[in-house]
């Protein structure tokens, strides 16, 4: 294991052991929100940093589930385990249709069709029925888990969020780091490569996208929970610009990069939220400042210097026994 694997290890452990007790000392609801981000952050981090696609319009995946979820619950009556699978599914399926569309092409290309096809999906969010169009649907219950966990109560609610997230995060990782992600890494690598080995690049990204696309709808799922609310702001092209500053800022392709960027923005707007407008203006700022000087992002550079570290340890010399 390198000294960068080992370090994202001790500092994932250290950061649930954090999460396990955050509600004590912070506010439950900011930090249900900032989780859901965060599995959001890391399932468009998948399809950028690992496949190496940059996607526009990951914002449709996020509301279409968010919109699913809540009208399941309030309008069907179905458990919240259930109305998060299917908003999950549909975020999924949705996926698999974009992505089917969009993997034909490459760079400017791939990341426009993205956000035409989610633009597209704005429109029916603003114009159908069933979504409440500017008003959203309100006032979603969260009812009780396998008919026995109320989610109703804060803490419980939070604890809930907490381990989905973590289940995400698990299978995230386990992709990134299996046969499967390997492969993936190959392709972003170098394509044409990858083709003459014999790999279905095609396949590989769709399998690919349709993964984030679903995680993206969990994380949606859990937010109309979180705020009893689906709503435009969803589905809007700044929430698909977000998660894009939320990668770059905590570190592209790097595991908990996007979380620790998704956490760090949320908390920005959280607590400089009076000042209004210009909480957007500072986040310009950090994003020029990124991607100018802080290339890494925050747990990239961090990383490097670990590295940077261990290696110098493994290349000094033995110091000599005295008197040689």
């Amino acid at each position: 294991m390198t000294g960068s694997r080992r370090w994202e290890w001790v500092l994932t452990a250290f950061l649930v052991g954090l999460a396990l007790v955050a509600p004590f000392a912070l506010y439950p609801v900011f930090l249900m929100e900032a989780l859901c981000f965060a599995l959001f952050a890391c399932a468009f981090n998948l399809l950028i940093g690992y496949v190496g696609l940059l996607s526009f319009g990951h914002a449709a995946f996020l509301g279409s589930a968010s919109y699913i979820t809540a009208h399941t619950i309030k309008v069907w009556g179905l458990p919240p385990e259930l109305g998060i699978l299917a908003g999950t599914g549909v975020a999924a399926l949705l996926g698999a249709a974009f992505g089917w569309l969009a993997i034909r092409r490459q760079g400017i290309y791939f990341a426009m069709i993205t956000l035409a096809l989610a633009q597209m999906v704005h429109f029916v969010a603003l114009q159908a029925r069933f979504t409440g169009g500017e008003d959203g649907i309100q006032a979603v219950p969260r009812g009780y888990l396998f008919g026995l966990i109320d989610l109703n109560d804060t803490l419980t609610m939070y604890y809930f969020v907490l381990a989905v997230f973590l289940i995400g995060f698990a299978v995230i990782v386990r992709t990134i780091h299996s046969p499967f992600g390997q492969v993936i890494k190959a392709i972003r690598e170098n394509e044409p490569r990858a083709v003459s080995l014999g790999y279905e690049a095609d396949r590989y990204k769709l399998l690919a996208f349709i993964l984030s696309a679903g995680l993206s709808g969990l994380a949606g799922s859990l937010k109309s929970l979180v705020f009893q609310l689906a709503s435009l702001a969803d589905v809007q092209w700044t929430t698909s610009g977000e998660v894009v500053l939320m990668t770059l800022v905590g570190g592209l392709g790097t595991v908990l990069g996007p979380v620790v960027g998704a956490f760090f923005l949320t908390a920005m707007q959280h607590y400089l939220a009076q000042l209004g407008s210009w909480v957007t203006v500072i986040q310009g700022v950090i994003f020029v400042f990124c991607v100018l000087l802080f290339r890494r992002g925050i747990v990239g550079v961090v990383a490097a210097f670990v590295d940077g570290r261990h290696r110098a340890a493994r290349l000094s010399p033995e110091p000599s026994p005295a008197g040689e």
